[in-house]
């Protein structure tokens, strides 16, 4: 038989064409992706910026004098000092107001009880801290006892009358010789102390002295402004301080000097 001839394929030059037409779509695909990305919330767009703004604004400057007092010396003329460019303060005004406001309570004080402070029985004195009225106990107790005399009420009124009007918070220290207690009421200067400063408490809160104000703490022998060597210095050492506190805060009791 004869053999049947082989019919040659011709060599197909189109293929070239599917990838070309794989490659379209997908192109066409990934900018149809990249314009959907690219579209913009306007809404959002503002939010966003109007954020980027604020963030990066910055504080007004000023060239304004700023006015300082000398809260320890009473009286004293105030300083004004010219810094360019400076930042002012907020609260400012609120704390020179607040730091008037602490030297006319000092100023009252002392013309008040300005014959007990030439006796030297009182000092008033004035921090950054506030107002520290210190009173001897020689004109408050009897010895060991923790109840007023009737003659220091005056005093202590006098002072009731001039705070309770006002919104400082207020410490009451009470404060001993290191003399040891023998028999009387007290086991110890700690219980003297302390019941030495919650009698001035509660003859403030009787005059009108908001208690939510007021705290009594008791250091005995343990904080004392002089050596407990001669008698004069232990008289000393025996006190009851009243600290109007400038700036008014929760925890008044742990506060130092």
């Amino acid at each position: 038989m004869a053999r049947r001839k082989r019919v040659e394929e011709h060599e197909n030059h189109e293929r070239w064409l599917v990838s070309y037409a794989d490659f379209i779509t997908l192109l066409f695909a990934f900018f149809v992706v990249m314009y959907a990305i690219s579209s913009v919330n306007e809404g959002k767009y503002k939010v966003l910026s109007n954020s980027l703004v604020d963030a990066f604004k910055q504080p007004k400057q000023s060239a304004d004098a700023i006015r300082l007092n000398d809260q320890n010396t009473p009286g004293a003329p105030q300083k004004l000092i010219v810094i360019p460019g400076a930042t002012m303060m907020p609260n400012a005004g609120k704390f020179e107001e607040q730091a008037k406001k602490m030297q006319g309570i000092a100023g009252d004080l002392r013309q008040s009880l300005g014959s007990l402070i030439d006796q030297g029985k009182v000092r008033v004195t004035q921090s950054k801290r506030g107002i520290a009225v210190e009173i001897s106990d020689s004109i408050l107790f009897a010895t060991g006892r923790a109840d007023l005399q009737e003659e220091s009420a005056s005093a202590l009124l006098a002072i009731a009358d001039l705070v309770k009007n006002s919104d400082n918070l207020i410490q009451i220290e009470g404060h001993t010789d290191n003399q040891p207690i023998r028999g009387g009421l007290f086991p110890s200067n700690w219980e003297l102390s302390s019941a030495r400063a919650a009698s001035v408490v509660r003859l403030f809160q009787s005059a009108g002295v908001a208690p939510q104000r007021m705290v009594a703490v008791g250091y005995a022998e343990f904080r004392p402004v002089e050596s407990n060597d001669t008698v004069d210095s232990r008289a000393r050492n025996r006190r009851v301080t009243l600290n109007i506190l400038a700036d008014n805060q929760d925890e008044v009791a742990v506060i130092s000097p």
